[in-house]
């Protein structure tokens, strides 16, 4: 029934609901509504650069609260780390274009990326993995490994929840959903970073771009050039979601073999590395 209501909702006017109440400044709203949200998901402020909930300036400034610089050590020796705190929903290969998202739903990578088959093609038989941020979850998203940008995509769409429970309900959800597509070049290839809007998340940021305003209706592509190069490392801040959702991280074929504990349902954390040991890499 949850998953069936959602399709009557008009997610863009919750999410621009959702955006005015989360950037309310006066303290006996935004305090009332930062203590709740820190008692129901039993927040660890004890990470958090700023510790005292009531010294955020708004709801949104806590929720896309800054780490200390200890609390997240990336692996330095691994090929790949996470790029998010967040529990796995689904790793593995992409085999005959599909992409699989629960039991009984696949959804095509082409569609995922927007319908671009000349970037559909870079990754054809490769792996993936999607990783959900549940609003406990540190908020901000960080770079798997160390890449230049090379284009940002913006797919407009709906705003599904992006719960578990949607996830097995709402078939193609990744793909129909609102999503910023980040095409990255590095050593080992390209890899893009995908980030998929949800219900109540109210925008996406990035570090080169701040917020991303896109046109709604059609899709919209910034492409960088050596002239303005975006070059960031291993475990540097890339980007954040205004409110919780989704990463999917996607790699060509033969690049990448996901560690043994990368299995759905397993948590993961910032920094920790997501691919098998070197000397097993095949």
């Amino acid at each position: 029934m949850f998953s069936f209501l959602q399709y009557l909702l008009p997610h863009h006017l919750l999410s621009a609901l959702m955006h005015m109440i989360t950037r309310i400044e006066w303290p006996p709203v935004k305090n009332f509504i930062i203590r709740k949200v820190v008692e129901f998901y039993k927040v660890d402020m004890s990470l958090a650069l700023e510790e005292n909930p009531q010294n955020y300036a708004s709801f949104n400034a806590f929720f896309t609260r800054q780490l200390k610089p200890d609390a997240r050590p990336v692996d330095a020796d691994s090929l790949l780390v996470s790029p998010v705190d967040g529990t796995v929903s689904q790793a593995g290969e992409i085999l005959g274009g599909q992409i699989f998202q629960a039991k009984g739903h696949t959804y095509t990578l082409l569609e995922l990326l927007g319908g671009n088959k000349q970037l559909a093609d870079e990754f054809t038989d490769g792996q993936f993995t999607t990783l959900y941020l549940s609003p406990r979850d540190y908020h901000r998203i960080h770079m798997p490994a160390k890449g230049k940008l090379r284009s940002m995509y913006h797919v407009p769409g709906r705003l599904f929840s992006v719960s578990p429970q949607t996830t097995r309900d709402i078939p193609r959800l990744f793909a129909r959903n609102e999503r910023l597509v980040n095409i990255f070049d590095s050593e080992q290839g390209p890899f893009a970073v995908i980030m998929v809007g949800a219900i109540f998340v109210s925008s996406m940021d990035t570090v080169w771009s701040g917020t991303i305003t896109p046109r709604r209706q059609q899709p919209t592509a910034w492409h960088y050039s050596d002239q303005q190069p975006v070059q960031l490392d291993k475990g540097e801040e890339m980007g954040r979601f205004n409110m919780g959702s989704t990463v999917i991280l996607v790699f060509p074929k033969n690049r990448v073999q996901w560690h043994s504990d990368l299995v759905p349902g397993n948590e993961v954390k910032m920094g920790e590395s997501i691919t098998a040991p070197v000397e097993n890499q095949t």
